[in-house]
């Protein structure tokens, strides 16, 4: 389930609200996706510039915010229920190495280059077209 939307590192581009196909999330101000749009880094230390986990029990946990997500800003926590660990702090943040975690292990990091050499499903194809 999406637990957290990381501030500092979120830029406020919208891609999470356009992939989640549940609409868990309330969109970002237009002026921080326009801006990320253009290229400028938008960071969240400027308040209300992050699109908002507005739904939360409405998340599949299909990890699609989490794989779309260019700056590895999301944490969607496999448990299916919220993981409501609250501290006097705040929300209690995931280890660094958690967050897109999901992404670098299903390949989508931009650090491991392209996996198209990977894909076998023209086999599936040729075989169908037979």
């Amino acid at each position: 389930m999406i637990e957290l939307i990381d501030a500092a590192r979120c830029t406020g581009c919208n891609i999470c609200v356009a992939v989640c196909p549940t609409r868990v999330f309330d969109a970002a101000p237009a002026s921080a996706a326009s801006a990320a749009g253009a290229g400028v880094e938008v960071n969240a230390d400027v308040a209300g510039l992050l699109p908002v986990i507005a739904r939360q029990s409405d998340c599949q946990t299909c990890f699609m915010c989490e794989l779309y997500c260019p700056v590895d800003a999301l944490y969607v926590a496999p448990q299916t229920v919220p993981v409501a660990a609250l501290t006097e702090a705040g929300p209690a943040q995931p280890a660094a190495p958690l967050w897109g975690s999901y992404r670098r292990a299903v390949g989508w990091d931009v650090r491991d280059g392209s996996t198209a050499r990977l894909d076998q499903s023209y086999h599936l194809l040729g075989a169908a077209q037979r």
